[in-house]
């Protein structure tokens, strides 16, 4: 299941482009792997926990979650086609503005793709609950 199928390759490396734009702070670059109707879905964990629907609001929360960090990154360690689905493993480790102590863990994000563009983005800060989610058996993903 790493190898992704030839008609989820690109929007593998869309993904990849977007994580390193997050991680520079350019939120155009991060949202330019989205439909413009694309369905943001937050755990209900964090301060900015909901559904956002549309580019407009799906941008303005990333801002708002981004304009956190004083520095950190959320890097992808794996990609895992399910489907019209990527589950993407990341390793988030970000020190927040108010904060000294950095804050580390990990998410499965899931994206649903529609003709190139992610219509949904899922995050999960447990992975086996993404996979199901997704339709994978967890022993088949790891």
């Amino acid at each position: 299941m790493d190898k992704p199928t030839p008609s989820l390759a690109a929007e593998i490396e869309a993904l990849r482009a977007a994580y390193a734009a997050l991680n520079r702070n350019d939120i155009p670059g991060f949202v330019q792997v989205f439909d413009p109707q694309i369905e943001r879905i937050e755990p209900a964990d964090p301060p900015q926990d909901g559904t956002y629907h549309g580019l407009a609001a799906v941008t303005a929360h990333v801002e708002k979650g981004r304009g956190t960090w004083a520095e950190g990154s959320c890097e992808p360690e794996r990609f895992i086609v399910a489907g019209d689905r990527v589950i993407v493993l990341a390793h988030v480790r970000v020190r927040l503005k108010h904060e000294t102590e950095w804050r580390e863990g990990r998410t499965a994000d899931v994206y649903t793709f529609r003709d190139g563009k992610a219509i949904q983005f899922y995050t999960f800060f447990d992975e086996r609950q993404a996979f199901e989610w997704a339709g994978v058996r967890a022993s088949d993903a790891i």
